[in-house]
């Protein structure tokens, strides 16, 4: 199995800055897999600015979804693979699965989450690279008011526990500052 490191955090902590940095430091043939969509201009915006950011020598694989089947497709060589970040491919696969957000389809939603948890799992333990996973910390705040933010809640934060119990290291981010929290084993 390669070396899983997630790092969780809010918005705007410093997790992505801090994983890229770490990605620039290893060196070797780093594999960035970006989960972001432009559904909007700012969000575009954002996606070009994060693209303007990364080394050119970086294979950059924009997967919205699927990202272990597509790893797999493309026979993908790295030596450390940042995901980045795994709170827009929960949010990815949510609205896929959703045709009324006020009335989600929990569990086709669930179900389609973990079809691609189990897959990304399976992906990192068997490939013989590294990893690196950013995903947001969402339950630090309100519960949402509404069906789709708490299912989105309650996913993404089955998703970073599953992570969590695979990886070798946990940071929590903070102003840009990394926890540790721990190695993480339930053994």
């Amino acid at each position: 199995m390669g070396k899983l490191i997630l790092f969780l955090g809010g918005a705007r902590s410093g997790k992505s800055t801090y994983a890229q940095n770490l990605a620039r430091e290893h060196g070797g043939h780093i594999a960035f897999i970006a989960t972001a969509q432009a559904g909007d201009p700012e969000m575009a915006a954002r996606i070009a600015a994060h693209q303007r950011e990364r080394p050119d020598a970086w294979r950059t694989l924009e997967l919205p979804s699927r990202v272990a089947a597509a790893w797999q497709a493309q026979d993908i060589q790295a030596d450390l693979a940042v995901l980045d970040c795994l709170t827009f491919l929960v949010t990815n696969i949510l609205l896929q699965a959703t045709v009324d957000i006020d009335q989600p389809d929990e569990e086709k939603a669930t179900r389609m989450v973990a079809e691609e948890i189990n897959g990304l799992i399976q992906l990192v333990t068997t490939s013989p690279c590294e990893w690196v996973v950013v995903s947001n910390e969402v339950g630090f705040g309100l519960v949402p008011p509404y069906p789709l933010g708490r299912l989105f809640r309650d996913t993404l934060g089955w998703a970073n526990q599953r992570l969590a119990a695979i990886a070798d290291q946990v940071f929590l981010l903070v102003a840009g500052i990394p926890i540790p929290i721990h190695p993480y084993r339930t053994s």
